[in-house]
C-alpha cells in the first residue's frame, strides 16, 4: 500500500482573488530549484492516526504555529513518487503579512555531503509565501495543482 501524506492548503480571500500558502523545501536537493518545487505543508499520517489531525500536526510542524479553524476536505492526489496525499483546506481571516511573520520552520537531519558521514540539520521548508491561483499553479508540485481546482470549487461561505 502507498504511503499516506496529509496537509493543508491555507488560503485568503484577497480582492485579486484567492491567495494561497504554499512552503519550499529545505534541504541541499531543492536549493536550487522553484518551479515544480512549492508544496502545501504536509507530512506522513501514522498508524491508526485520522488524515486531518496529521494534517494539522504536520502544519504546526513544519511552519511553527496551529491552524486554526475549520478543514474543508479536497480529497487526495497521487504524487509522482506514489505516495497518496490527503489534503484539507483551511480559510484565513489574518493579513499574509501576520502570517507569515510566524514562521518558525521545523528541521531535519540527513547524512550531508553524501557518503560522508557527517550529519547536518536543515529546515523542513525553508520559505513560505502566499501566491495567486495561477502563480502557485506555475510553483507548485504539479501532482498537487488539482487541489488548487478543488479549492476553487469549494462553496463560498
Amino acid at each position: 500500500m502507498a504511503t499516506l501524506s496529509a496537509g493543508i492548503l491555507l488560503y485568503r480571500d484577497a480582492s485579486a482573488g484567492l491567495r494561497v500558502l504554499l512552503g519550499h523545501p529545505g534541504g541541499p536537493f531543492f536549493r536550487n530549484k522553484d518551479q515544480g518545487a512549492w508544496s502545501i505543508p504536509k507530512g506522513l499520517v501514522e498508524p491508526g492516526e485520522a488524515a486531518d489531525r496529521a494534517a494539522r500536526r504536520e502544519f504546526e510542524e513544519e511552519l511553527g504555529w496551529p491552524p486554526r479553524g475549520p478543514l474543508q476536505p479536497l480529497g487526495e492526489v497521487v504524487l509522482r513518487s506514489g505516495k497518496r496525499l490527503c489534503a484539507f483546506a483551511l480559510r484565513s481571516q489574518e493579513a499574509e503579512e501576520a502570517l507569515l511573520a510566524r514562521f518558525q520552520p521545523g528541521a531535519f537531519t540527513m547524512e550531508w555531503p553524501p557518503k560522508s558521514g557527517r550529519r547536518a540539520a536543515f529546515p523542513e521548508i525553508d520559505r513560505i509565501a502566499f501566491f495567486s491561483i495561477d502563480e502557485a499553479r506555475w510553483k507548485m508540485n504539479p501532482a498537487q495543482a488539482a487541489l488548487l481546482d478543488r479549492l476553487n470549487g469549494l462553496p463560498a461561505d
